[in-house]
């Protein structure tokens, strides 16, 4: 009869999911996982069998926290215009800049990393940064932007949205000035301008 573990997974994943937020995944190391959770090298391969297994589960732990806390932004049905939402969105990302968190995004720093070359870990990223292209999809088509009922252009809108997303989350870990990653948002507020009446 196998032994239970001795540890509870939810909190460890969570804890590695710190580690990984704070280093990126190819600035981790086991002894950093280690740490990190508090568990020995043999509990972490026993439970999780590598670094890229982890690291698929934090991924899918991020999405289901992090990533929907954005989608939950960009849909929100208290918000009748999806554009007051859109800049609600990146005006959070600028304030939590703004405020001294240099995380970023973990899913950005994993597509913009070397990990990226890897296809499980890209097809994680591709999923979660798909929400929320799809959240902004959903935004743009309740709101009073201009063209949006064409579902060609409110996807091209949708893509360059999630680009600037994902560019605003990595640099917020480059360390670029808290001020401009405040202009980026004000500078996407004036791009979604309504449709003249």
């Amino acid at each position: 009869m196998a032994r239970p573990r001795e540890f509870d997974e939810g909190d460890v994943i969570e804890r590695a999911l710190g580690v990984f937020w704070a280093l990126g995944y190819d600035g981790t190391s086991l002894p950093d996982l280690l740490s990190g959770m508090g568990l020995t090298r043999g509990s972490v391969y026993k439970a999780f069998k590598s670094k890229k297994a982890l690291f698929l589960t934090v991924l899918d732990r991020y999405e289901k926290t992090e990533v929907e806390g954005a989608v939950a932004m960009l849909t929100d049905p208290n918000i009748a215009n999806g554009r007051i939402r859109i800049d609600r969105l990146f005006v959070h990302i600028a304030t939590v800049a703004v405020a001294g968190d240099r995380r970023g995004c973990l899913l950005c720093s994993a597509a913009a990393g070397p990990a990226a070359g890897d296809p499980d870990i890209a097809c994680a990223v591709d999923r979660g940064l798909g929400r929320i292209r799809d959240g902004f999809s959903e935004a743009l088509l309740c709101s009073d932007v201009s063209g949006m009922a064409d579902p060609g252009a409110r996807a091209d809108l949708a893509e360059a949205l999630t680009t600037n997303y994902v560019g605003m989350r990595v640099l917020a870990r480059s360390g670029i000035a808290a001020g401009d990653q405040q202009a980026s948002a004000r500078a996407l507020a004036l791009m979604l301008l309504p449709a003249a009446s």
